[in-house]
């Protein structure tokens, strides 16, 4: 068995930014994003057809648990349209009516409870697929656990992880702590880039050996490695916060088995209330399993 874990959000916005905004509900409100989202989801059944699944929402797309740590986490990211915000909760009962466990936490991001879920299934001995276009949730692949990229119909085992990014999954982490990440607005260390960042984790594997071998630095054949050593020593400090942030936390407290992820089929009563409510008429044909 292999149990399928959706990151919703970029699924979410791809639908929006995709969708013609002329596509609206009966009482005039947007409903492109949700339609192409049903529609990624209905795709996906269809192509995979998963023996278990869940779907994974950010209850917050600016916050979490983190700003608490480093305030200015995701600062830089421009507020979602409001036309957007308002399917948000659309989208959620759109997983719940086709019979997807969903899950949604105001403080943790999708990313800390697909990992948590990530831990439950391969601790059950069973292997997991993330569906996702985010580069962070990389750090979870292992040999139980692939990524896939599916609007890029791409798929990352270990090795592809490391072809693509020039480290292993288990280096992702230090990737982000050294380079840091704009999109999330990680700061990692001033001056570090993402071709330096990975030849120290490629000579030194991990940050902690980088640190406490930090004279040796100067010793590598990449450019200006006194210059290299010197940015280290000064951002040390902001590496260990920025592996802190860019850590996925796979252990929340979720009150889920298993058996609870199964997939059985789209509730009948559920989808027909909901897709009358959004004016979706063609698309319910696409649903092939029942409860």
């Amino acid at each position: 068995m292999t149990t399928y874990l959706i990151d919703a959000s970029p699924y979410i916005f791809r639908a929006h930014f995709s969708m013609p905004s002329s596509l609206v509900d009966p009482e005039g409100r947007p409903a492109g994003a949700t339609y192409g989202f049903a529609s990624f989801l209905l795709k996906l059944l269809a192509e995979e057809q998963p023996s278990h699944l869940a779907v994974a929402f950010d209850g917050s797309l600016t916050t979490s648990f983190r700003n608490e740590l480093y305030p200015e986490y995701k600062a830089k990211r421009e507020t979602p349209p409001k036309e957007l915000l308002s399917q948000l909760e659309a989208c959620r009962r759109v997983a719940e009516c086709l019979g997807m466990a969903t899950f949604i936490d105001q403080s943790y991001e999708a990313d800390d409870l697909i990992g948590t879920l990530v831990d439950r299934v391969t601790r059950s001995d069973q292997a997991a697929v993330i569906v996702t276009s985010d580069k962070d949730l990389a750090q979870l692949v292992s040999e139980d656990v692939t990524l896939l990229d599916f609007a890029r119909d791409a798929r990352y085992s270990i090795p592809a992880v490391q072809e693509k990014f020039g480290v292993r999954p288990d280096q992702i982490v230090d990737l982000l702590a050294l380079a840091g990440d704009a999109v999330d607005n990680i700061p990692g260390v001033r001056g570090i880039g993402g071709k330096t960042a990975v030849a120290l984790l490629q000579s030194f594997g991990d940050l902690e050996t980088l640190y406490e071998r930090l004279d040796e630095v100067e010793e590598l054949p990449i450019r200006g490695a006194a210059s290299v050593r010197a940015k280290l020593e000064v951002g040390r400090n902001m590496a260990f916060l920025s592996q802190e942030l860019a850590t996925v936390d796979c252990r929340i407290a979720l009150e889920v088995r298993l058996e609870d992820l199964a997939y059985v089929g789209a509730d009948r009563d559920c989808i027909e209330t909901l897709f009358r409510e959004l004016g979706f008429e063609r698309i319910r044909q696409r649903i092939k399993i029942w409860a």
